[in-house]
């Protein structure tokens, strides 16, 4: 099948007008129509309902739709890739979970771009059972998480260290858990998770809980709570009087890692990453403003 018979049913769909989709495509009214005939001969069914000045998709147009979107989605991703080889750019895919990205990769991520011009980056969010499992099908070169997978295939370094500091929004005095006003539970991962439960068992119940730490801190500048963020993301905010130290807390040292496979054919363009993510660690984030409600 001719991928140009897709383009132009997408093209009328969009438009829902044969002359004006006719004109996108530079081509003639007669040959859209041609096109969308030829189409409709492969498929043995109807895709337009044709009225004058209304062309509507029919129940068989309807459904050939995501199929048409994600076949020429796919042949713009084999055709990158094609010639990303031919051009001889290295293709890194780096991902982490969503809290990894609030405190480091999002910052470090530029840091790559200025740095590697020649490589071409597919940057990710995804949950740490879905990188364990691309890191291992190698359809992913790094990861940076907070609990990496105890996996023989799979080469664990550690990359960043920084404090998770209970903060708050309210200025009166806290002197335990329990005084926790509105308090917002951020998934800082599976060994966060253990100590909170033993060190700060008093606390109230969680008002929201995310997976981000700028969710978290969002709804805090706006409607006022409690949380545990990382130091570099607080800092700012309490030196403005935004946020205020709940002294009375414990703090928890939080380690992030980087992972990738032993066997990667990039390894090379990975170790160049790695030492400069732990060369250069990511500076404060820029100051959020809160928005108005």
């Amino acid at each position: 099948m001719d991928i140009e018979l897709i383009k132009t049913f997408l093209e009328v769909k969009d438009c829902r007008h044969f002359g004006k989709a006719a004109e996108n495509l530079y081509l003639t009214q007669a040959a859209v129509s041609t096109r969308v005939r030829q189409l409709e001969r492969y498929f043995n069914v109807t895709l337009f309902h044709r009225t004058r000045n209304n062309i509507q998709l029919t129940p068989a147009g309807e459904k050939l739709v995501p199929y048409a979107e994600s076949l020429l989605n796919t042949l713009r991703m084999a055709k990158q890739d094609v010639t990303l080889t031919t051009e001889k750019v290295a293709h890194i895919s780096i991902a982490g979970t969503p809290n990894t990205w609030d405190v480091y990769i999002h910052d470090a991520i530029s840091k790559i771009y200025m740095s590697q011009p020649h490589i071409s980056l597919v940057a990710e969010i995804l949950s740490r059972e879905q990188l364990t499992r691309q890191l291992l099908e190698r359809n992913l070169d790094v990861a940076i998480l907070f609990d990496p997978p105890k996996v023989d295939e799979l080469k664990i370094e550690s990359l960043h260290m920084f404090n998770l500091v209970p903060v708050t929004t309210f200025q009166n005095k806290i002197t335990t858990p329990s005084e926790v006003q509105r308090y917002i539970m951020i998934d800082w991962g599976t060994s966060f998770i253990h100590w909170h439960a033993k060190e700060v068992s008093g606390i109230t119940v969680p008002v929201i809980r995310t997976s981000t730490a700028r969710i978290a801190l969002d709804l805090m500048l706006q409607c006022g709570g409690s949380a545990y963020l990382p130091d570099m993301l607080a800092k700012p905010f309490i030196e403005q009087g935004k946020l205020f130290n709940i002294n009375n807390l414990p703090i928890f040292e939080r380690e992030l890692f980087i992972a990738f496979h032993k066997e990667n054919e990039n390894e090379e363009r990975i170790i160049d990453i790695k030492n400069l993510l732990r060369k250069e660690a990511p500076e404060a984030p820029a100051i959020m403003k809160p928005k108005v409600v």
